[in-house]
């Protein structure tokens, strides 16, 4: 059986959609300084580990969710990979915007609105989940029956997780930060001495480095 967590790990550091700069913090758009950042959207430029990503996820949806009736990406990164699944598994395919649009039949939801169909959502990247739970809201809010979720990546923060427990979504990824860390000291991409800094920032992503 394929070690998807690994993998994917090891193929997005190979082409640089993850990168970690544990002595240069990255600032992210919530203010939080990070020693990562993620750009999972690079993955598609890349076949094999595209391919690879497909792969794992259609795998995480026929474990997980047998019953799926429709795959909804959320946008915009989850629009590719979702779109790609859907076809392999020959199911509707959906997506949901972060905001309705602002002309024509203002949609906040794109494709097929069937009340009570059992859809699978896809993301790219968990961090608190909020947008994700948010897509998640617009789906339910439209009578879409929500198995779960699917995703590329996950930092693992606590918040995340009580987060997807309190709406009550299931959520499965194929890699996460352990991983990540673990792949990235194999390939020397980050030294031993810089494993405590990176433990810390997620235990504490908004107070470390303030």
């Amino acid at each position: 059986m394929i070690n998807y967590s690994e993998k994917v790990a090891s193929g997005l550091l190979d082409i640089e959609a993850i990168k970690l700069r544990p002595e240069q913090p990255f600032k992210w758009a919530s203010g939080w300084n990070s020693p990562i950042y993620c750009d999972n959207r690079l993955s598609l430029s890349f076949p094999a580990v595209r391919n690879l990503i497909k792969d794992g996820l259609i795998s995480l949806i026929k474990e997980n969710f047998k019953n799926a009736e429709a795959i909804a990406g959320v946008a915009t990164a989850g629009i590719p990979q979702g779109a790609l699944i859907a076809n392999e598994l020959n199911l509707p395919f959906i997506y949901v915007r972060p905001k309705p649009k602002d002309h024509g039949m203002e949609n906040l939801i794109e494709g097929k609105v069937v009340a009570g169909q059992k859809v699978v959502v896809v993301e790219d990247l968990i961090s608190t989940g909020g947008s994700s739970l948010k897509a998640v809201e617009a789906l339910r809010d439209s009578k879409f029956e929500v198995l779960g979720m699917v995703g590329i990546f996950t930092y693992g923060f606590n918040l995340a997780e009580d987060n997807f427990k309190k709406s009550g979504v299931k959520l499965f990824t194929l890699s996460n930060y352990d991983s990540l860390v673990n792949e990235a000291i194999k390939k020397g991409v980050i030294k031993h001495s810089e494993l405590q800094s990176l433990q810390e920032w997620r235990r504490d992503p908004a107070s470390w480095k303030k």
